[in-house]
């Protein structure tokens, strides 16, 4: 596809207007001041996408979520983390199964392509059935089943790590690249010590990413401490060697100084859901203190049950007035590198060395966004209008890898009505069993 006369964000992400970019197969392929010409593009531009009033960016890596928690969306209102876990929501998912998880999973990524999101750091079961419908809609991800040891089992006995290895076996690298698959641990406060060693060291062995709740609330952090001799979750996940394999580290509400060395030091990514965080009451993540600390920060939803939506746009202006807010400094949160982590720093957590960013030879994942509407005009400066004005409802077109997924209220790979019928109806078979 051509995109002709159309702003784009640069690879530092500064604006500049009137380019042409080309994608080819799931490449770019050129950007210029001028259409490309000459015998290498002859019959090679495909469709010509008129980028007048729009900006070409790329698209946004969700870098924590639980996709298939549409079948929850607004279930188990106005409680604490623990208590919204274990009252509600760990119920509804006993009595989950593969066919809700496939509807819920196919709901998301629906949402996500209408939001501009291109790929999500996922954590959750039914793996296979997840893996199906980011296939059918080519979308991507990278996809975990979390291990959790409440009953201090033999952590290789345990159901939850052996899915957890085979996910790991079928679908690292599926789909052309598209599903890389994580090994996970749930949080430390949902394992022992002998499973956290175990899902660490396996991690090492197959050479993959690892996924990790941390200090998401202060109860959670508090009772670490008590359970490990004083060690913050940061401290005791590191000892354990959770933070040897390139790690995302969700949530990180609750850190100390020391904790941002560690995680420097381990260049572990912290995602951050401040929609999540918020509406669940956990806390602030101080994303300034991370950005001080060196640390590579990526934004998540968390799932759509604790969100309530994957509006991506949304959570990223919330993520940039978080930042000033805790930290007290309006001229935090510089619009540019925002922008950065909700794009480049969700790839490089996943693992995608040559996403996230609009560079020849780099992946096709791009976003349109319509600059000429009422919430925008006029703009002075577009990053920062991006980032401030700018709402999920302005995405006009979705690309991943090349492929148009959504453009203008269409969608390519997904049949949305029967989607969102089809997630209504699990979300009432599985709450009529709980």
């Amino acid at each position: 596809m051509l995109f002709e006369n159309i702003g784009i964000l640069d690879e530092n992400f500064n604006y500049k207007p009137d380019k042409y970019v080309l994608t080819f197969g799931d490449r770019i392929v050129y950007i210029g001041d001028k259409r490309p010409e000459g015998k290498a593009y002859e019959g090679n531009l495909g469709p010509v996408y008129d980028g007048r009033g729009k900006v070409l960016m790329p698209g946004f890596y969700n870098a924590h979520g639980h996709s298939p928690m549409s079948l929850l969306r607004g279930y188990g209102e106005g409680l604490p983390l623990d208590r919204w876990l274990n009252e509600r929501i760990f119920p509804f998912e006993a009595q989950l199964d593969g066919e809700a998880v496939y509807w819920g999973t196919m709901l998301s990524m629906a949402e996500s392509a209408r939001f501009g999101i291109v790929s999500t750091t996922d954590m959750y079961m039914f793996v296979d059935d997840m893996v199906k419908a980011y296939m059918e809609s080519r979308m991507k991800a990278n996809v975990s089943r979390a291990v959790t040891n409440f009953g201090h089992e033999k952590p290789e006995n345990l159901q939850f790590y052996k899915d957890m290895v085979d996910v790991i076996k079928m679908y690292d690298g599926f789909g052309e690249g598209r599903i890389k698959a994580d090994a996970s641990l749930h949080a430390e406060y949902s394992n022992d010590d002998d499973t956290t060693l175990l899902v660490a060291e396996t991690a090492r062995k197959y050479d993959v990413n690892m996924h990790v709740h941390v200090a998401e609330t202060n109860f959670e952090t508090e009772g670490c401490r008590e359970r490990h001799n004083g060690k913050s979750p940061v401290e005791y996940l590191d000892s354990m060697g959770i933070f040897d394999q390139n790690t995302t580290a969700a949530h990180c509400v609750w850190l100390t100084d020391e904790d941002r060395k560690i995680l420097a030091s381990k260049n572990v990514t912290v995602a951050s859901n401040p929609v999540s965080n918020m509406k669940l009451a956990s806390g602030f993540c101080n994303v300034p203190e991370l950005y001080k600390a060196g640390i590579n920060v990526a934004i998540g939803t968390d799932g759509p049950s604790s969100n309530n939506s994957l509006n991506f746009f949304e959570e990223m202006k919330v993520f940039a007035l978080l930042g000033k807010a805790v930290s007290g400094d309006a001229a935090a949160m510089d619009p540019r590198k925002v922008l950065y982590s909700a794009t480049r720093a969700g790839a490089m957590a996943q693992g995608r060395r040559s996403c996230g960013l609009i560079k020849e030879g780099w992946h096709a994942d791009l976003i349109v966004v319509d600059l000429d509407t009422v919430n925008m005009q006029p703009i002075e400066d577009v990053p920062t209008a991006l980032v401030f004005s700018a709402d999920g409802k302005d995405v006009l077109l979705t690309m991943v890898d090349g492929r148009v997924i959504y453009n203008n209220g269409e969608y390519d790979t997904i049949d949305v009505e029967k989607a969102i019928a089809m997630t209504k109806e699990a979300r009432i078979r599985v709450g009529g069993r709980v």
